[in-house]
């Protein structure tokens, strides 16, 4: 069962479209293979919970959870490289789940790359069980393809 805990040295609001700029900057600093900035648009344009992480008024990180029929699935969350570390993914992500369980969502799933052991730790800490194995789901390379771990967390009592 999860359980609410967020420090409080972030402020956590909402992500708009003129905050797209500063959230690309960082998609494109801390990943290889980045959103684009159509794909931030679409997510605000649909209705995503979709919020940006602040830090003595400086933007730092970002998440974006889709919530419909009792089901969550967090989609991107992100920390700019020189921010990570420091226990702001984290509360990126509490933030992401407290939203979803505020809605009554029943299960919460993502999928991280496997070769991604940090964000696996994460979310094993929060409670996130392994369920699942996408072959081939993300982009390593102009030729390749890495696999994802599917977790879920339940948020029932």
């Amino acid at each position: 069962m999860y359980t609410v805990s967020i420090m409080t040295d972030l402020t956590l609001r909402q992500m708009k479209t003129e905050d797209v700029a500063n959230v690309m900057a960082i998609e494109t600093t801390a990943y290889q293979f980045p959103w684009t900035q159509k794909i931030f648009h679409d997510c605000l344009k649909v209705g995503y919970e979709a919020y940006v992480a602040e830090k003595q008024g400086k933007l730092i990180g970002y998440g974006i959870i889709s919530i419909a029929a009792g089901e969550a699935h967090i989609l991107n969350i992100c920390v700019h490289p020189h921010w990570q570390k420091r226990g702001y993914g984290e509360q990126i992500l509490r933030h992401l789940l407290n939203k979803a369980k505020l809605k009554q969502v029943d299960t919460v799933f993502l999928e991280v790359r496997i070769s991604n052991q940090t964000a696996i730790d994460l979310y094993q800490k929060i409670g996130f069980n392994q369920i699942g194995l996408r072959y081939h789901y993300y982009p390593n390379g102009p030729h390749r393809r890495e696999h994802a771990f599917v977790f879920a967390l339940s948020l029932m009592e």
